[in-house]
């Protein structure tokens, strides 16, 4: 039986499939509240406990040049280009703010720019915002900092990869979703084969640490025939990573997927057929099956940190870099500050405002209580290393693991009567055939999950 057959198991998939978080964070965005005390941020940002910590950069650029239609992203779509200056202008004031609450000689050892696109800056724009985070931060030299940006390629050209490189980038995120002509029409984003690989190439040719692809699945045309051939193209561009999500059909909360036609959709037999097909032909092209939707070549920094038990996840998704604070900049980003989660406004307006007026722009956020610190723990070892072991936890927190998490452990028992988890006196495991499904067994350590609405979240398969 090969590694996919293992994995992918059709009958548990659709019977487990449901609507749930991805977990970038634990509590979860919804249970943030906007009557959180921001000096709470800054009472954990200057924790002289946090100095041995090293900081990640979060800077959010909104803008987009067109709409895609089956994005879901916090975005400003413009062809107005100078709408990027008075916001560059605000986060260079914000890039002050912040660093006013920290110990800025913490190294700065994960630095990310998303979107939006964040290429629909100028090359002296990217230049200057660049400057004032060096200016205020220590950020560290090329070999010891991943710092990343997600590029569009339909908005960079070579030039823009060498600048990129030349400023400090050392990894890039091209989103690419579907090479089939018919399908990016659907989703009105036209981007030919050959404006991916001059993107990649160019990226190889200045050194860039690792090339990570996004493709979707899901999308309005997409049949088992027509995503082979998608999948069979970027491995002959061989990418260092691949994220291979599922499309989220929510036109009830984005109004721009109403553009496209729900009939030409894929069924949820399709999109099983679908999910098989990419389990199938990565595996079988030696990629290492990292979680959820992540695959990364065996020498990737991913792949070798979940070998080392050192993969991490942030509001980025998997990460190489934990135990880090992270500082979110910019319209609706997220930050985490040792126990401290902080949002700013998410529209543009409201951003504005605060930092006009000299204040941080967060609007609402959490504090977490002990309770809160030991799931997300828990979740976080079981979504990045796939397993429990319950010795850790005990040494941690003080507590009889099995006692605590009794009920959870209880409603585990189905899991494993289906193959999904080992479940011993010492260890919680899954199996192969869990980790498609390991948001699901994430949900069952989540105690908010019945106060909110699931429906808000994307399904799990």
């Amino acid at each position: 039986m090969s590694l996919a057959d293992t994995l992918f198991r059709p009958d548990l998939l659709a019977r487990y499939s449901a609507n749930g978080p991805r977990y970038t964070s634990y509590p979860t965005a919804p249970q943030f509240r906007e009557s959180f005390d921001t000096a709470d941020y800054r009472r954990a940002a200057a924790d002289p406990g946090a100095a041995s910590t090293d900081l990640s950069l979060y800077f959010h650029i909104p803008f987009c040049d067109t709409v895609c239609f089956y994005c879901g992203c916090n975005k400003v779509v413009t062809k107005n280009r100078a709408h990027a200056r008075p916001y560059l202008e605000r986060l260079k004031r914000e890039i002050g703010l912040q660093a006013a609450c920290f110990d800025t000689q913490r190294p700065v050892s994960q630095l990310h720019w998303g979107g939006g696109t964040p290429t629909f800056l100028s090359h002296d724009e990217m230049t200057e915002l660049m400057a004032a985070t060096r200016e205020h931060f220590n950020l560290l030299p090329d070999d010891q900092a991943e710092y990343s940006i997600e590029v569009d390629p339909r908005e960079a050209s070579p030039d823009t990869i060498a600048l990129l490189r030349h400023l400090g980038f050392n990894r890039l995120s091209l989103g690419v979703q579907d090479f089939d002509p018919r399908v990016q029409q659907a989703i009105y984003r036209i981007q030919p084969f050959e404006m991916t690989a001059s993107v990649m190439q160019a990226a190889r040719v200045h050194g860039f640490h690792s090339i990570g692809v996004d493709l979707i699945y899901g999308l309005p045309h997409q049949t088992v025939a027509s995503f082979s051939r998608t999948l069979d193209t970027m491995l002959e561009l061989a990418p260092d990573r691949l994220s291979v999500f599922a499309y989220a059909h929510m036109p009830q909360l984005f109004k721009m997927q109403r553009q496209m036609d729900a009939a030409t959709l894929p069924s949820s037999e399709a999109r099983l057929a679908l999910l098989q097909r990419v389990v199938e032909r990565l595996t079988q092209a030696g990629y290492v099956y990292i979680g959820m939707d992540h695959f990364a070549l065996p020498t990737d920094e991913l792949a070798r940190a979940q070998a080392q038990r050192t993969l991490h996840r942030n509001f980025q998704g998997y990460s190489t870099r934990a135990e880090c604070d992270l500082i979110g900049f910019g319209a609706s980003s997220i930050g985490k500050v040792g126990d401290v989660y902080a949002q700013n406004a998410r529209e543009l307006p409201a951003y504005t405002d605060s930092i006009d007026a000299g204040r941080l722009a967060i609007a609402r956020g959490i504090r977490l209580s002990a309770d809160d610190r030991l799931r997300r723990d828990v979740i976080t070892q079981l979504m990045c290393n796939l397993e429990i072991r319950f010795d850790e936890f005990e040494a941690a927190y003080g507590i009889h693991f099995a006692d605590t998490f009794a009920p959870e452990l209880a409603r585990l028992r189905s899991f494993e009567d289906d193959g999904l988890v080992s479940l011993g006196t010492r260890k919680l495991e899954v199996r192969m055939a869990g980790r498609m499904l390991v948001r699901n067994l994430a949900m069952v350590f989540d105690r908010y999950l019945g106060e909110q609405t699931l429906t808000r979240f994307s399904r799990t398969v």
